[in-house]
């Protein structure tokens, strides 16, 4: 499958390009990036070809990846999507409930293959986990805690201008989500509150009447930076088990499930519509922190 990568900043450096040049089933065509320069050195890197014009690198591949800000990603996928082409996308897929719903419609229209890159979750260790605690079900509680330091000098992502607008709620937010999800169903409304130092507390009532607790922030002290995950119920305490940090392993992961999906086999779990899920609660909890009330998901815009 030929492959183009939009987008050339730390995310496509650390993960996509390496991912797509090793992956058995892919053919690297080319990279286009919004600085030309980074876009030649990234694909010289990876033996791709840089390109300067979007529409051409989508008129030469099967696929896209693309490692971008949401605001630009929506669009590009409308538009690649509308032109056959699969989709590997980053999360959040979109930040509004209508522009993720344009990309899922234009997914649908032209039964193609697409996955979001929630990256632990492609890990066959948290999926083993994930599927047994959803099958052994009677959970009367959840919690996450998702809090990181990223505007350190070491740190390449706190230079990204839509992480420092946006915060925690969209940057690990859907992380979150991707873990409470396929054990606690699907959220019917949000309340959520804000703090100093972008700290996101939510809670969430899943139609089966669970409440699960989310504390996030991509701004925390250092010293209280931590992931932690906990379902609890008739079941006792159960916690993820320790993985490694793998984004090139669970990139690759995402792209066996895209060529498996275009070649006639099921969707992924991770697909667009799922993406458009954690959109509309991101969006609830978005209105819910501005408004002071408890917003049902999928009536906020």
């Amino acid at each position: 499958m030929r492959f183009g990568l939009f987008g050339t900043g730390p995310w496509a450096h650390l993960a996509h390009a390496p991912a797509l040049a090793a992956h058995p089933g892919v053919e690297f065509a080319g990279v286009w990036g919004r600085n030309p320069d980074k876009a030649a050195e990234l694909a010289g890197q990876h033996g791709a070809r840089a390109y300067t014009d979007e529409a051409e690198l989508l008129a030469d591949v099967d696929a896209v990846a693309i490692a971008l800000p949401p605001s630009v990603q929506g669009p590009l996928a409308v538009r690649a999507a509308r032109a056959g082409r699969h989709l590997l996308l980053d999360k959040p897929i979109a930040m509004t409930n209508a522009e993720a719903a344009e990309i899922v419609a234009a997914v649908a229209e032209r039964d193609l293959a697409s996955v979001v890159f929630f990256t632990r979750r492609l890990m066959p260790q948290l999926a083993e986990f994930l599927a047994d605690a959803a099958a052994t079900g009677g959970w009367t509680e959840a919690r996450v805690d998702h809090l990181g330091s990223i505007f350190t000098d070491d740190n390449p992502f706190g230079a990204s201008p839509w992480r420092k607008e946006s915060g925690g709620l969209w940057d690990v937010g859907p992380h979150a989500l991707a873990l409470l999800l396929p054990v606690l169903g699907p959220v019917t409304e949000v309340t959520g509150l804000a703090g100093p130092r972008d700290m996101t507390h939510l809670l969430l009532r899943h139609a089966s009447g669970t409440i699960s607790n989310l504390t996030l922030s991509v701004d925390a002290p250092p010293a209280a930076e931590r992931e932690n995950a906990l379902f609890a119920g008739e079941a006792g305490v159960r916690t993820p088990p320790d993985m490694p940090w793998s984004p090139v392993e669970a990139l690759g992961r995402a792209i066996d499930e895209l060529i498996a999906k275009a070649g006639g086999g099921p969707a992924s779990e991770l697909d667009v519509r799922f993406g458009a899920e954690v959109t509309a609660i991101l969006v609830a909890a978005q209105e819910s922190i501005a408004s002071g009330r408890t917003v049902p998901v999928g009536s906020a815009r």
